[in-house]
């Protein structure tokens, strides 16, 4: 085979760390818009990105260039620096160490999509750490509780 072909949709989910509610407006849109970028720049192209005040979802499609632990680590080093620099109030942020990474049907985006938009409205109902749960569940992930959250 001559070409190299790829189509990988993958649903990446982080916390902050300690899940410390840090992701308001007025930062909350443009840190968005930042992940974004970042996933773009690395040819991942982003199809959504949403969140509620302590976790990001990215729903994007992964590039053959690059490895996903390569894109975590972009996406959380240079947004992690870059919110630093939107005030005092932003000195202590941090990403968790680790995220999920969930990979999606094309026949499920749109649904993966309204559920990203939808996450203030989820929230109002379930933590993040029931949700991020459900997750591990729902793709069968074996997990130590005693090790998925920091």
């Amino acid at each position: 085979m001559g070409q190299s072909l790829v189509k990988n949709y993958v649903h990446l989910i982080f916390s902050t760390k300690h899940r410390a509610p840090l992701i308001l407006p007025p930062v909350e849109q443009e840190l968005h818009s930042y992940l974004g970028g970042i996933c773009n720049n690395l040819e991942c192209h982003v199809i959504k990105v949403g969140g509620y005040t302590d976790h990001i979802h990215i729903l994007c499609m992964l590039s053959k260039k690059i490895a996903l632990m390569k894109l975590m680590e972009e996406l959380k080093s240079h947004s992690s620096k870059w919110i630093k620099t939107k005030g005092v109030e932003y000195a202590n942020f941090y990403w968790q160490d680790g995220y999920g990474a969930f990979s999606v049907k094309p026949s499920e985006i749109d649904r993966v999509i309204a559920y990203i938009s939808n996450q203030h409205e989820h929230h109002r109902k379930k933590t993040f750490q029931e949700e991020y749960r459900d997750y591990l569940d729902k793709f069968n992930v074996e997990y130590n509780e005693k090790y998925v959250w920091d």
